[in-house]
């Protein structure tokens, strides 16, 4: 089945929004933590994994903008076909996803700053965060 360009723009669009939230959370708690004085191993874990996170939904953004303005109607260039932003889709929905994996390695370590109990708790959490959002992923071609 072949997928049309206004399906692939749409996805993009959507790809987009949701990239640029999930970022601007990720460079908030990178942010909080570099000025939080806190320089503990655990800590600079959740650092790490935020910055990754932060990173790869940025470049996100900017491979799926870039299927964005290929799959718009008169826009700048004529005849596009999906090989065209195939290199864009790569690198898009694998970012993408080490972005969401990221995440949730930061959701998961954040409660073990408090207890085990609570680092049980955010593990488990993240965890399961991760089999549902594949999960739903698995039915979007990318």
């Amino acid at each position: 089945m072949q997928i049309t360009l206004e399906y692939w723009n749409e996805l993009a669009k959507q790809t987009i929004l949701i990239s640029s939230l999930l970022s601007g959370f990720s460079i908030t708690v990178v942010a909080n933590l570099l000025v939080s004085g806190k320089n503990d191993k655990l800590t600079n874990r959740i650092l790490k994994s935020a910055t990754l996170s932060a990173g790869c939904f940025l470049v996100t953004v900017f491979a799926m903008v870039q299927i964005s303005m290929m799959t718009t109607p008169r826009g700048f260039q004529e005849d596009v076909t999906a090989q065209d932003f195939f290199l864009a889709r790569i690198i898009g929905m694998l970012t993408f996803m080490m972005g969401l994996f990221s995440l949730t390695v930061m959701i998961s370590l954040s409660g073990w700053t408090k207890s085990k109990k609570i680092g049980r708790f955010t593990t488990t959490i993240g965890i399961v965060t991760l089999v549902l959002i594949c999960i739903t992923l698995v039915r979007v071609n990318f």
